[in-house]
């Protein structure tokens, strides 16, 4: 048996000389003493830190401050704010801010470490150093003389949390490390360090981990300690993955983080993570022929030439690593693949996980400890390299800014138009994204027609592709469908216009001049309704185009206002021509008094960006007020399904749809507790990607029958066919025969089948409930499983159905490119008096799928209206 205090692994070797069962004993006896380790062995700083430097006592330790030593207790997030607030304020070197909360109103703090006399001139040092992204300007800077920009970040998965208890140490070491090579290390580079990206996460994990923790450590990988529950510390508050939202921007951790990024452009971003427990240790580069296109060659040079520097470092510490290995630099909206585009490098390091304070691996137990100094190691060889490549990382920044305005010239596109008819609240949150990365964004000037559509000041924007973040631009905005590679470690598309449902047009020099741009974006611009037609005397209505109609419907089935829905398209009065799905809210059947219908009304105008409008006379043309062709809408009564084997990601953001957008109270209802729960309480219930195993059918099957609602998605779909509550069949792809296939190859080949992420087209029956409020009958939708689901016998139980060669952008193999064709994409059953709406999709895929949102609310607000056309059980 081999204990390494240097290694933190535990280790057993076999003597072939000594019996079997003699050696069965030693190493039962090695085993139990290998655990008794775990409990008595503790590391202190010098664990950790180099020796060829001497430390100022004046500066606090974190076993000072915290009481104990990093890795024997998981810091929480209120004690790195502790400790972070502690240093700043005993070291001339530090600086600390605040640069927002989170949803738990936890600070997000960054620290600025430098010189001294840096910190004296740190602004100038700033604005000189974004002068690089600027190509009229950076020509006369002095590259050779400018510190370099580091921005390390630690933990954006909270239960990865060797990253935020190393920043520990970190913070420590640049703090109080003494002697000419250090100083002269902070004179010439900024380091921006944010030692918690995920401070929600990363507080909800230790608390788990530290409440679990024995006096005599258990290294077994199924003690309750290393089983953290639902949804686990990985997501933010509303169970996302933050490290898929540094473009799309929807949370506001993301929002505050980027404002500090683009603040200082810094040359290289470190990003540290944790990955399976008998993993070892990675940093990018990833795998080459994974590399976003877009990416140039010499930022993939320049993170190889960085890769040595952790090598060497991890090297003197004799732990193993690997790169250019099963990790890629494909998908922008990850932190170590955002930077490229934005003429940094980013790097990713993946550290084989504890998940815990130590745990048994294939390497012997990986002691908690041990993952901190990995993690610690290589923010000292990131430093290293980020000092003494200083003037080639600025001359990289210059030139990258530098070649993007020349790509830019090139470019045939020259702007790109977009907007959503009738629909302005789409648009703008668009126009809001590009405006946090910096991007400007105009309204048109005039009214501007192409191809039979047309873009307003009041519904669009318009989006010059000359400026210096034109790489930011196009990986954006780009559709692409062939790769050169098949495998994707995230999803190969995410076309922000495609995802918001927009109307777009690419203008060439021939359609566009400046003279088209008109008043600059900014974040006041959120449209406000309008109240058309004065008080009425007889009813109000507002269509279902809007992104936040339903929102502008649950303020008034929420206050008791009775309000129906039009299965039929009507013109009042004055000529106004009003779509299916439109709201009516007649004034002679209310029990609200009147005034309070007014104030409702007026906040729908000034918050929803929705028009309402006076209707005087019932007599419309068309279908009547009165008409039965109108259902009465009921106020949702959501229930969520959560835990028990259910996505808590796909739960996640259908939670924060609802509560964040659409201000809707829901009830998040453990799949364990469905069998006992009061069912009556709710009128929809909810079920995203899931097993849902031992949910009672016949409890199901008598909630449906007094007329529920279900909408279902993905997993949960098999459940209801399962339990034959609806009538489903399913196709599967007729792959080729591997024969003759070397064995090499088959991970690659199987997973070249998987559809990880891509966009399709779908084509929708535009009078079906499920599709009011649009008015293009193609809709793009995102999908990222092998679900296909056959046409069912009745024609109007599917409303919705991918086109005959669907692909818009992405990876799908031909396969199953042949197989999604003419597909379903809803299919929608009736059990008694309820209904069953079953997507193959998740349409509220990381926040930023807005065109697809709708498809959600509509079964919520309108499943319920749904007569017929269904497939019946």
């Amino acid at each position: 048996m081999k204990i390494d205090l240097q290694s933190g692994y535990c280790s057993f070797e076999s003597q072939k000389t000594i019996p079997p069962k003699i050696m069965k004993h030693i190493l039962l006896f090695a085993f139990a003493v290998c655990l008794s380790f775990g409990s008595i062995a503790q590391v202190d700083l010098s664990y950790y830190l180099p020796k060829d430097v001497s430390y100022n006592s004046s500066i606090p330790t974190p076993e000072e401050v915290l009481g104990y030593h990093p890795g024997e207790w998981h810091v929480s997030h209120d004690q790195v704010l502790y400790y972070m607030r502690t240093i700043a304020d005993a070291s001339d070197r530090i600086t600390l801010s605040v640069q927002g909360k989170t949803y738990e109103g936890r600070p997000q703090l960054i620290l600025t470490v430098t010189h001294p006399e840096n910190h004296n001139k740190i602004d100038q040092i700033r604005e000189e150093h974004l002068k690089l992204t600027i190509p009229s300007e950076s020509g006369n800077l002095d590259v050779a003389n400018m510190p370099s920009v580091i921005h390390m970040g630690f933990s954006v998965h909270g239960n990865e949390p060797s990253g935020a208890n190393a920043a520990l140490i970190t913070i420590y070491y640049m703090a109080a490390a003494q002697g000419p090579e250090v100083e002269d290390k902070l004179r010439n580079t900024v380091v921006i360090f944010d030692p918690s990206f995920n401070p929600d996460g990363l507080h909800r994990f230790s608390t788990w981990v530290n409440q679990h923790k024995s006096k005599n450590i258990s290294t077994d990988p199924q003690d309750r300690e290393y089983r953290e529950p639902y949804p686990g510390g990985r997501a933010n508050h509303y169970w996302f993955d933050l490290n898929r939202d540094w473009m799309p921007l929807q949370l506001l951790e993301s929002q505050s983080r980027i404002k500090t990024y683009h603040d200082w452009k810094p040359n290289i971003l470190t990003d540290h993570h944790e990955m399976g427990t008998n993993s070892t240790f990675f940093f990018q580069p990833g795998v080459p022929s994974r590399t976003h296109p877009i990416t140039p060659q010499r930022n993939q040079d320049l993170t190889a030439k960085i890769a040595t520097y952790h090598g060497k470092f991890l090297d003197k510490i004799q732990s193993l690593y690997y790169t250019s290995e099963g990790f890629d630099d494909f998908y922008y909206g990850k932190g170590s693949t955002f930077p490229d585009i934005n003429g940094a490098v980013g790097i990713l390091f993946e550290q084989a996980s504890s998940r815990g304070h130590a745990q048994e691996s294939d390497n012997g137990v990986v002691t908690f400890p041990f993952t901190i100094r990995n993690q610690f190691t290589t923010t000292l060889s990131t430093w290293q390299a980020g000092y003494e490549m200083r003037e080639e990382l600025n001359t990289y920044m210059r030139d990258f800014y530098n070649e993007s305005s020349r790509l830019a010239a090139a470019d045939p596109v020259k702007a790109i138009v977009f907007g959503a008819p009738k629909d302005p609240a789409r648009s703008y949150h668009l126009a809001e994204m590009l405006k946090r990365h910096k991007i400007a964004v105009h309204k048109p000037a005039n009214e501007i027609n192409r191809n039979g559509k047309t873009y307003t000041a009041e519904d669009s924007y318009i989006v010059p592709m000359s400026q210096k973040e034109y790489r930011v631009l196009k990986g954006m905005f780009e559709k692409r469908t062939e790769f050169t590679d098949s495998l994707f470690y995230d999803i190969s598309a995410w076309s922000y216009l495609l995802a918001f449902n927009l109307n777009y047009e690419e203008l060439n020099s021939g359609a566009f001049n400046n003279n088209m741009l008109g008043e600059e974006f900014s974040f006041d611009d959120f449209p406000k309704g309008e109240l058309i037609g004065g008080s009425s005397t007889y009813a109000y209505a507002f269509e279902w185009h809007g992104y936040y109609a339903p929102r502008a419907a649950y303020r008034l089935l929420s206050k008791g206002i009775r309000a129906r829905v039009a299965h039929a398209p009507f013109t009042d009065e004055r000529g106004k021509k009003y779509d299916y799905g439109t709201v009516v809210v007649p004034l002679g059947t209310q029990d609200v008094p009147r005034a309070e219908i007014d104030a409702i009304i007026q906040e729908i105008i000034e918050n929803d960006g929705v028009d309402v409008h006076a209707i005087n006379a019932g007599l419309t043309e068309g279908i009547n007020l009165g008409s039965p062709s109108f259902s009465a809408m009921v106020e949702p009564k959501i229930a969520l399904m959560v835990d028990d084997g259910t996505s808590s990601t796909d739960a996640g953001e259908v939670w924060f749809m609802l509560d964040q957008r659409y201000d809707m109270p829901i009830t998040k209802l453990p799949v364990s507790s469905f069998n006992f729960a009061d069912l009556s309480r709710y009128n929809v219930i909810i079920m995203v990607n899931g097993s849902y195993g031992g949910m009672n059918k016949e409890k199901m099957q008598e909630w449906l029958g007094q007329g529920g609602v279900v909408v279902a998605a993905k997993g949960a779909v098999n459940w209801f066919s399962r339990n034959d509550l609806g009538t489903y069949k399913f196709k599967r792809s007729e792959v080729e025969n591997p024969e003759g296939r070397p064995y090499e190859l088959q991970s690659n080949y199987s997973g070249a089948q998987v559809i990880g992420g891509a966009i399709f087209e779908t084509k929708m029956d535009l009078t079906h409930p499920i599709t009011y409020g649009y008015v293009n009958e193609n809709l793009p939708v995102f999908r990222n499983s092998t679900m296909f689901l056959e046409k069912p016998n009745n024609p109007y139980a599917s409303p919705i159905k991918y086109t005959a060669n669907p692909l818009m952008s992405g990876y799908i193999s031909d396969e199953n490119l042949k197989t999604l064709g003419d597909t379903p994409a809803v299919i929608i059953s009736s059990v008694g008096r309820g209904k069953v709406i079953s997507f193959t999709d998740n349409h509220a895929f990381r926040a930023f799928w807005f065109g697809t949102n709708k498809l959600i609310m509509n079964g919520i607000f309108f499943g319920h209206t749904i007569s017929g056309g269904t497939t019946e059980r």
